[in-house]
Order: C-alpha cells, then sequence, then structure tokens
C-alpha cells in the first residue's frame, strides 16, 4: 500500500494512502471533537467559493511566490490560530473553511500516470481507524459515509479548480501586489507586516472598461471587493494578539 513522502503532503497531512476494502474493511470515523490539528496554523488556504462567507469572519489574502493562492489569516503571528480555544474547540460564528472540514480525507493521483482521482486519508490523524464506529464499508460496498466524504471532495476539488482559474486571470492582468499593513498604537512605534500579497486597488482602477465589465459578468470583480472588504480584520487580528498576550501567564 504506498503512501505519499510527507514532504510533498498539503497542510496538516502527514500521511496519505488510498482507502480500500482490502486495507481498510473494517475502518470507520472516530468521533472527534477537536481541530487542534489547526492549532499551530495561522494561514489556511480558502476557495473562491468562500469568500463570500469568509470575509465575514477573518482577512483574505494571497500568497507570495509564483503560484500564490488565497489564504484565510488566522493570526498575524506564525504558529498560532486566535480562532482555536483551548479544547480545541473552533470559535463560535467564525466560519470553518473546507480544507479544515475535508481533512483527514483528499482525492488523489495514485500514481503519475494516473488519470482519475481516488479517496486517500491520513492515517496517522486518529480520526479513521478500524475501531472507529461510523463504517466506512459494509463488506465490499462502501457506505453513505463513504458517498458523503466523495461528495464533498469532489466539489472541493472542483472549486480548486475555480480558484486556480481565478487566480491565472489575477496574474493576467497584474492586479497582485506585494502586501504591507501598518498598525498605529497609542503611545507605541507602528507594527509592520508583511509577507503577503494583496490586490492593488490602484491597478484595478486603472483597468479598460471592457476588461471591468468582464470582471463583474463573470463573478471576479465580486470576489476581489470581497477579499478587499475583509482587510480590516487584520487590525482585528491585531487586537486579538495583544488580549492573548495580556492574558498568558508571566514567565
Amino acid at each position: 500500500m504506498a503512501s505519499a513522502p510527507a514532504s510533498q503532503l498539503p497542510l496538516f497531512y502527514q500521511s496519505l494512502v488510498p482507502l480500500s476494502t482490502q486495507f481498510h474493511p473494517h475502518h470507520g470515523l472516530v468521533p472527534h471533537t477537536n481541530l487542534n490539528f489547526t492549532r499551530s496554523t495561522h494561514a489556511i488556504p480558502l476557495t473562491v467559493d468562500e469568500f463570500a462567507v469568509a470575509q465575514r469572519s477573518f482577512p483574505i489574502v494571497f500568497g507570495m511566490g509564483e503560484s500564490p493562492a488565497p489564504l484565510a489569516l488566522l493570526s498575524l503571528i506564525d504558529g498560532l490560530n486566535l480562532f482555536l480555544d483551548a479544547d480545541g474547540k473552533w470559535q463560535d460564528g467564525a466560519y470553518l473553511p473546507a480544507f479544515v472540514r475535508r481533512y483527514p480525507f483528499m482525492l488523489a493521483k495514485l500514481g503519475p500516470d494516473a488519470t482519475d482521482l481516488s479517496l486517500c486519508f491520513d492515517d496517522q490523524s486518529g480520526i479513521v481507524t478500524a475501531d472507529g464506529e461510523e463504517k466506512l464499508f459494509d463488506g465490499e460496498v462502501k457506505t453513505a459515509t463513504v458517498d458523503r466524504v466523495l461528495d464533498f471532495c469532489g466539489q472541493f476539488e472542483s472549486a480548486v479548480a475555480r480558484t486556480r482559474g481565478f487566480m491565472e486571470e489575477m496574474e493576467k492582468l497584474d492586479l497582485l501586489t506585494d502586501g504591507e499593513v501598518t498598525i498605529q498604537q497609542p503611545n507605541a512605534e507602528p507594527v509592520v507586516y508583511r509577507g503577503f500579497r494583496m490586490v492593488a486597488e490602484d491597478r484595478l482602477q486603472a483597468l479598460r472598461g471592457d476588461q471591468a465589465r468582464k470582471m463583474v459578468q463573470t463573478g471576479m470583480m465580486g470576489l476581489i471587493y470581497a477579499h478587499l472588504f475583509s482587510l480590516p480584520h487584520i487590525t482585528m487580528l491585531f487586537d486579538r494578539q495583544q488580549a492573548r498576550a495580556a492574558e498568558a501567564p508571566a514567565s
């Protein structure tokens, strides 16, 4: 049974093996009530399908590098998730990204020549085990649980494809610029945050009329404004970090 190298795995995944009746005939889902696997994550990938609701909870920015992806910022400090409490519970009322909800499953190609995606899971997660009560197979037949997981993962992959198309258009139009946010504190030096990309509003405003109309028609303009409207949440994250630091016991 092949397993993908850890260095090639997405965020959160420690291992990845294909789900099969041969190797997992009695496996099922173990009830998990916490999201502790997200605790040391300060940014989680988003798809464009999530922008409208995600922008209400946290800033949406874009990663650095040659292929930047949309990200939900959970804090401004590496290794800190401000939306997770001490018991591993996500903040009430805050949006939970699909990337988190998909774990420990994902669709993946089983080899370089494979054309189809297969349902795989992280067998180090402790969520899919031989003792799991919510069974994945009934003999040689997959259960409704697997059907549900496949449907969700399939929808997620479709959203990822739409997100890639969106990012390609953003690159073609040269709308992204290196981001910088300065937070002015009373009686203190300003704090500057960098290391992300954002839409350059001056470039957006300078688009030709036909380009802007096309973006409105395709929904791209709405996605861009969801990103822009989310950016004030950066100040909210800073304030929450300050409050968290003040609550921490002195060492």
